[in-house]
Formats: C-alpha cells, structure tokens, sequence
C-alpha cells in the first residue's frame, strides 16, 4: 500500500475514532513532517519544535480533513505552514561561513523562471474566487482554512454552528474547485 493510501485510511479510521489508527497516522507522519520542515529550510532542533506544532494543528484541524482528497498535501500545507511560523520566529539570523564550497554547497536556486509569476496568478485567482463565495461559505473557508482555527473558534468568532461551518465550507470548496478549474480551462490562470 502506497504512503498515501495508508495515511489517507488511517485518517479516515481516526475521525471514526480508531485510537490505534490514529497513533500509527501520527506515528508515520513523522519523517514525512521533519522532511517537509527541512526542504523549507527549518534545521537542527527547530525541526522538532516544527514536528510538534504540526502534530497539534492535525490534532485540531483533523475535523476538516476530507477523506475524499488525498491526505499528503492537505499534511504538506500545515507543515508548510508551521514551518513558517517557526522561520519567522527564529528570524533567519545571518551566520558567516568560513568555507567557500559551502556557498555552493547550500545555493539557493530560487523558483524557477515564471514560477513565481504563476503562483501569484493563482493566488489572485483564488483571492477572487473567495471573495466571490457568499458570506457564510467565505467565512468559513477564511476562518477555517486561511486562519486554520478550529470549528469551535470559527462558531464562537462568526457566530454559526459548527455543522453551518462543516457545510459551508464544503459548499465553499466545492465552489472553488468549479471556478478555479473554469477559469484554468478558460486559460486565467
């Protein structure tokens, strides 16, 4: 069975609440989340700090994982995520190196050509798209997705029951993926 199927179906077995599946989810995330920490540049003791903060944010947001998506890119932006917020604590503070093949050694290739203009294509694109939803599916996918809080925070901050939320945002999603596909057809994005 391949990574994905097995973290997707111990997800799943977790938010019918298997205990033993959700240990082994977390269990096999683990690599997966201190890999994804170290591409994002996270190093040394950071990375476990990282770890632990993704492990919580999957812990609260497992409610909104949708079993019918795959489950390591919904893992990968909450570790992205995370991994930012610890980079930006830390502060990147500059460090001198001595040794002149390391700066080849650690070159930051940067995105590639066009790439950066794609991704702020698309990220105006989906700011659009939200902005378009009706309210309660717009709140629900800023509170929710964009803020990561969650069901109990967003219902306590929009003033919706959690079931409201669950359904707008899968409403909101389901909107979205519609529009963003057109317009990707459509050649916008």
């Amino acid at each position: 069975m391949a990574l994905e199927d097995s973290l997707a179906t111990a997800m799943a077995a977790a938010q019918g609440g298997d205990a033993a599946a959700y240990r082994r989810l977390l269990n096999a995330c683990l690599p997966v989340i201190a890999g994804i920490a170290r591409a994002q540049g996270v190093r040394g003791e950071a990375v476990d700090d990282v770890v632990q903060d993704t492990l919580l944010t999957i812990h609260k947001a497992r409610a909104s994982y949708d079993p019918a998506r795959p489950f390591l890119p919904w893992l990968r932006a909450i570790t992205q995520r995370r991994a930012i917020d610890r980079l930006r604590r830390a502060g990147r503070r500059p460090q001198e190196v001595h040794d002149p093949l390391a700066y080849e050694a650690h070159a930051d290739a940067g995105p590639a050509p066009g790439m950066r203009i794609e991704a702020d294509q698309r990220n105006a694109a989906l700011a659009r798209a939200v902005a378009a939803l009706p309210d309660g599916q717009r709140q629900a996918v800023e509170q929710l997705a964009y803020a990561e809080r969650s069901l109990e925070e967003a219902a306590a901050l929009t003033g919706r029951s959690k079931g409201a939320l669950k359904v707008n945002l899968h409403r909101a999603l389901k909107a979205l993926r519609g529009t963003l596909a057109r317009d990707k057809e459509g050649g916008d994005v």
